[in-house]
């Protein structure tokens, strides 16, 4: 980092991935990400107190990538409900699969850090079950969709997709025969919404 650089959270964040990629979760350090950085660790924790706060930031900041990919499909421009809910399920489960095929060593990094920060995560999914809630909603308001209980309703939409989008099935992902199982649940949880 130069001189005339500030450091900034994002800038520490920036070069914690790039740490977390090449030395892994157990392995990296914050004296690391202050030697990436070119200052002192000091420096470092004067933007994230403990190791812990840092490695919370950065697995927020991971996952928040996320939400806000599947916040411009729940508040863009007007659509079905059916139309929203289906872009929604197929962008998070391309999302996954993506930081998973294009980025293992990262992915398998957030893997283990996801364990650690689980308040994080809980955040992570309160969010992404608040978007899905409210694409119910709509479909609910415009008569596509009979779901007496629209938060039940996301949640149970959530869980049964899981499969497509927990870090746990991963493995799964590469499987020839991913897409058509992903179609049919989606369809299959359609079917079910359909007013």
């Amino acid at each position: 980092m130069s001189t005339t650089e500030t450091l900034s959270a994002d800038r520490i964040l920036e070069a914690t991935e790039e740490v977390l990629r090449r030395f892994g979760p157990s392995k990296a350090t914050v004296v690391d990400v202050a030697r990436a950085l070119g200052v002192s660790h000091g420096s470092v924790y004067r933007h994230f107190r403990t190791k812990a706060a840092l490695r919370e930031a950065v697995t927020a900041r991971w996952l928040g990538r996320t939400e806000e990919l599947l916040s411009g499909i729940t508040e863009g421009p007007a659509g079905s409900a059916e139309e929203k809910l289906r872009s929604w399920l197929s962008c998070l489960f391309e999302a996954k699969r993506h930081k998973a095929g294009d980025d293992p060593e990262l992915f398998a990094t957030y893997a283990v850090l996801i364990t650690e920060t689980s308040g994080v995560v809980d955040e992570h999914l309160v969010v992404l079950v608040s978007q899905l809630t409210r694409i119910i909603e709509q479909g609910v308001r415009g008569g596509e969709f009979g779901a007496p209980d629209p938060v039940s309703t996301a949640q149970a939409v959530f869980d049964a997709t899981a499969r497509f989008h927990d870090p746990v099935f991963a493995r799964e992902w590469r499987r020839p025969a991913i897409d058509d199982e992903f179609r049919a649940v989606c369809e299959l949880l359609l079917r079910g919404l359909r007013a």
